[in-house]
């Protein structure tokens, strides 16, 4: 047993923290919206942190499946894997009264909330936590918000990056004692809301395919209008081309995005962004698909001189947030 294990063992676990968690990695054909997963894996752990099983599944994406240099999963190796309907109740399973971890929440569950859409079922999860949330609510002295960097911090061995198990098992042995620090600082979970896709729609009834085979899916109604939470972090000015983003800079949107607005905008949140509605002196950046457009933010941003990126590059960006300025 570790110096930690020992004082947060003679201290009263704080009452407010979850009983139990699901630590979840999902390999994807991308990173968009319609993009399909091709693996997902979890282990299960306790109130403290300790392993208590973990399960892992190959997905048929019914698509190309992508990088296939990132993740290694070809077309051949995915053809006889199950279909996500097929998982879907044993996935459900492991998830079922449990937080859902995963290190860039948002994303994973936003994924395996899509796919539970397509199959016209919810997934049984009420909040997620994301470990590059609590690593910086915790103050880590990482170089960068990689799994890599979180793994090593706590000497953690990664052996396939990029392959669900694996990452499920590095981050699980990375979250136990992250979880009992925050413990021991008696610190607040940074726990968010997850609402479920409830609408779905089915291709069109003359059997027409779309394309990649994909069905669609709506969320209307799905995530109600409401007011952000003030940004903690002091706004650093400007974002700088080929620097990182700062926790605390201004973010604003205009048009469309591949990722829903709402979800992309609560993963800006998760990282210290300030999610602003318009655009003023003050904006840091605005993200864009189309820069060319008239619209009022993006006629604003040129004049002020605001920075502008499109989507991915700034889905890029989010993946290594500078913490804020002491």
């Amino acid at each position: 047993m570790t110096m930690l294990d020992d004082r947060t063992t003679a201290t009263a676990w704080p009452p407010a923290y979850p009983q139990g968690y699901a630590v979840v990695d999902v390999e994807t054909t991308g990173l968009f919206s319609h993009d399909r997963i091709v693996s997902a894996a979890v282990y299960r752990v306790d109130a403290r942190g300790e392993v208590e099983d973990h399960w892992y599944t190959l997905v048929n994406p019914e698509r190309d499946p992508g990088p296939v240099s990132i993740h290694g999963l070809t077309s051949e190796l995915l053809a006889d894997a199950p279909l996500f309907a097929d998982v879907a109740a044993e996935f459900a399973e492991r998830l079922d009264g449990r937080v859902l971890v995963a290190h860039n929440a948002y994303f994973d569950w936003s994924m395996i909330a899509r796919e539970y859409a397509r199959a016209r079922r919810t997934a049984p999860v009420r909040q997620r936590l994301c470990t590059i949330a609590l690593a910086k609510e915790l103050a880590l002295p990482l170089p960068n918000m990689k799994l890599e960097s979180l793994a090593a911090h706590f000497g953690v061995q990664q052996r396939q990056a990029h392959n669900a198990l694996d990452d499920a098992r590095v981050l699980a042995e990375a979250f136990r004692p992250s979880l009992r620090t925050a413990a021991e600082r008696g610190v607040r979970l940074p726990l968010l809301e997850c609402r479920p896709i409830t609408e779905w729609s089915a291709p069109p009834a003359d059997g027409t395919p779309r394309i990649g085979r994909q069905a669609t899916y709506a969320s209307n109604g799905w995530r109600p209008s409401r007011k952000r939470p003030a940004c903690p972090y002091p706004n650093p000015g400007r974002y700088e081309a080929d620097k990182p983003l700062k926790q605390g800079m201004r973010v604003a949107f205009s048009g469309d995005t591949s990722v829903e607005r709402e979800l992309l905008e609560d993963r800006a949140v998760e990282a210290g962004l300030h999610v602003a509605t318009s655009v003023s002196r003050l904006t840091s950046l605005l993200v864009t698909n189309d820069p060319d457009a008239a619209t009022s933010k993006v006629v604003k941003a040129k004049s002020f001189g605001t920075p502008i990126v499109d989507e991915v590059a700034f889905t890029h960006l989010l993946r290594d947030v500078a913490p804020a300025d002491d």
